[in-house]
């Protein structure tokens, strides 16, 4: 292996971290809590759906990384992404890779549908209706499926660039250039 070269560079702003680490714990206390303990899952749901919402908000109107429009690719070129990442010779990003960024609007596609038919369960309109208990339950076992296949990909490419992507969602910073392992 050899060292490190670059400087640091700002890569994911303070709200991007927040939000980040706020959707994470609210998925991770729902799932924990469960229908055991109804109002702290339920409290962990509206954290989610918060930051869900802040996240869309911000991907719709933000710029530079935290922008949609910064990683979230055309099929074709995630496609391409895809094939290089199977031979061994894909590109760092500093943001989202192409397929990260679909990653992305999954992850907060199924756990908006999670926390918003477990918002409606509770209403009296839709109480004890099983096509919405089905949903609620469909939406968080794919939040569960994606974040497992997100954590992956973050060790897999973390491991692949000789870099800690982890570190880098609590620290902000990322090393401008890396060298990355050879195929």
């Amino acid at each position: 292996m050899s060292r490190l070269e670059g400087a640091w560079v700002r890569t994911w702003s303070v709200l991007q971290r927040l939000l980040h680490w706020c959707l994470v714990a609210g998925i991770v206390v729902a799932w924990c809590f469960g229908e055991e303990r109804q109002t702290l899952h339920n409290g962990a749901g509206y954290l989610a759906l918060a930051a869900v919402a802040v996240r869309v908000l911000l991907g719709l109107a933000g710029g530079g990384n935290a922008g949609f429009a910064s990683f979230v690719r055309a099929p074709a070129a995630v496609l391409r992404y895809a094939g290089e990442v199977l031979r061994g010779r894909e590109r760092r990003y500093l943001g989202h890779n192409p397929l990260g960024g679909w990653m992305v609007v999954a992850l907060l596609a199924c756990t908006l549908v999670a926390c918003l038919t477990g918002w409606l369960y509770t209403l009296d309109a839709f109480w004890g209706m099983a096509w919405l208990d089905l949903l609620h339950r469909g939406a968080a076992w794919a939040v569960l499926g994606l974040a497992c296949i997100h954590v992956s990909a973050v060790l897999w490419m973390s491991w692949r660039h000789r870099e800690n992507l982890a570190a880098s969602m609590v620290t902000g910073r990322k090393r401008a250039t890396v060298e990355r392992r050879g195929p």
